[in-house]
């Protein structure tokens, strides 16, 4: 039995959409422009997935949607899409963690793998994985210095991945730091994490899922005077 998923990653600046079968891609659209795109370009790539797998929606049975953390509006955009589409068609919603599926974009033997995301200033969201993608610590926001990450860094190679390691390259200088450039997250690279998923029911709630951001939004009070 053949089983159809969509993916849909729009945590970064690259909107992609892949279409897996039974956990491996066998279709996948792009675009890894530094630009935000997802509005104008998600429904047509999830449009030209389908017409060239010469499939309808209706054939798909179930939607994975990269959860974060990431940016804010590509993160909404995503997820309003994913969940448009599972409510359309009545199949489950799979959500998938956005730095679990980067992570999987290293193949590396031992040592450990970061995969971290850009946030503002010297700022990242990060999360630690061992060489077979199981993750050992959580994932958190933390400030860039010269001893982050120096646990893993003294006890072996230490693999960054993500739009967070031009920062992170500039700052720790460390014969055990590997630095992978030009990574951003990618749908290609899901099918395999949902597809787990969906063997063991493992989905979300439509109407109350909601994405991963990470850290709430906070509005700052005005100063006194």
């Amino acid at each position: 039995m053949n089983t159809l998923i969509l993916n849909i990653e729009t945590a970064t600046t690259n909107c992609s959409v892949a279409l897996s079968r039974n956990g491996q891609t066998i279709i996948l659209k792009e675009d890894y422009d530094k630009n935000y795109s997802h509005a104008e370009r998600l429904h047509v790539y999830i449009d030209a997935v389908l017409n060239e797998a010469s499939i309808t929606s209706k054939d798909l049975d179930a939607i994975a949607i990269s959860k974060g953390p990431g940016s804010y509006t590509g993160l909404r955009i995503g997820v309003s899409a994913a969940k448009g589409l599972c409510f359309a068609l009545d199949i489950p919603l799979i959500s998938v963690s956005t730095l679990e599926a980067l992570a999987h974009q290293v193949n590396c033997n031992d040592g450990v793998i970061i995969a971290m995301l850009d946030a503002r200033r010297m700022e990242v969201y990060a999360t630690v994985f061992d060489s077979s993608h199981h993750q050992i610590r959580e994932t958190e926001a933390q400030i860039i210095d010269e001893t982050s990450f120096n646990d893993y860094l003294e006890k072996d190679q230490v693999y960054f991945i993500g739009n967070g390691v031009e920062k992170t390259k500039a700052t720790i200088h460390h014969p055990n730091a590997v630095f992978i450039e030009n990574k951003l997250p990618s749908a290609n690279n899901m099918g395999l994490l949902a597809y787990n998923k969906y063997k063991i029911n493992d989905f979300e709630d439509i109407a109350y899922f909601e994405p991963y951001y990470l850290k709430d939004f906070m509005a700052l009070k005005p100063s006194k005077n």
